[in-house]
């Protein structure tokens, strides 16, 4: 499946120290799964959890989920037996916390190998310093850690996420610029529909792939503000008719609803269908 159709929709942290919630996560209609290590495990669960998830990524069931592991970072007590025993993982990337710099991911991939990266970007010098690690060869995702980011800037809770809208923005830059996923950061009140739906639309409209989830109650909301809707896909359907009718009759663009389609609004609407055709595959599955 192309990664530029891939979906991401829902992204859902899970604890990779209980059993429970792993073999639960095995029936929920998410389009990944980051199988959390760090924040979610306690200190003194931590050595546990890298066995307790290694077993339960080796005895499977997780169909067309994309299967993240968030490792504690590699200069903590725990980051690098974490970076060690996930290399052996049957898992499809590593999520490395704060990233900062380049030097960060090349410690990991020392350890991971060919395992593709991904990145949690929290921190003030993350932001500035997204575009090169974006660019990094082993790069492959970026995650929002909006919590943490916010804690760092000091910034107050607006509904707007007004404060935190240039770091979204420069992460979304060297992301789109490198061709990488990139999710959104979580929505902590997991009981405010209304709240969740909003900041998963305007995620949406700014150019993310998906929202990071913190409770399974979120998935229908994400699943459904980042798919393309109906009306989406008819009128990309309706475009590329009209474009390929146009080229056919010798003229560059086409008109459809009274708007001008020409060759990126094509690949626009070529995208948006190959998305709804890929989560109707992953539903079928």
């Amino acid at each position: 499946m192309d990664m530029r159709s891939r979906p991401y929709r829902s992204v859902l942290y899970i604890p990779g120290s209980k059993d429970r919630a792993l073999d639960k996560a095995r029936g929920l209609p998410v389009d990944a799964i980051i199988f959390d290590l760090e924040d979610a495990v306690a200190v003194e669960e931590k050595p546990a959890a890298r066995e307790t998830l290694k077993a339960a990524l080796a005895t499977g069931g997780y169909g067309a989920r994309v299967r993240i592991v968030r490792i504690n970072g590699l200069e903590s007590d725990w980051g690098r037996a974490d970076a060690e025993v996930v290399a052996q993982m049957d898992c499809d990337a590593v999520l490395l916390p704060k990233v900062e710099s380049t030097a960060q991911l090349d410690a990991l991939a020392e350890i991971t190998g060919d395992l593709p990266i991904w990145a949690m970007m929290e921190t003030p010098r993350g932001m500035l310093n997204a575009a090169e690690i974006a660019a990094h060869p082993k790069m492959a995702g970026m995650v929002m850690g909006t919590n943490d980011l916010a804690k760092e800037l000091q910034t107050r809770f607006r509904a707007d996420r007004l404060p935190l809208i240039t770091s979204l923005s420069m992460c979304l830059l060297a992301a789109k610029a490198e061709g990488l996923v990139i999710v959104d950061g979580v929505y902590n009140a997991f009981k405010d529909d209304e709240g969740l739906k909003a900041e998963c639309i305007q995620g949406r409209d700014m150019g993310f792939d998906g929202k990071t989830l913190i409770h399974p109650a979120q998935v229908d909301i994400a699943n459904t503000a980042f798919a393309p809707a109906p009306e989406e896909i008819d009128l990309a359907r309706r475009q590329i008719a009209a474009f390929e009718t146009a080229e056919a009759e010798g003229q560059g663009v086409a008109v459809v609803d009274g708007k001008i389609v020409e060759n990126l609004h094509v690949a626009t609407a070529r995208e948006i269908l190959a998305k709804a055709e890929a989560i109707e595959t992953i539903q079928a599955g």
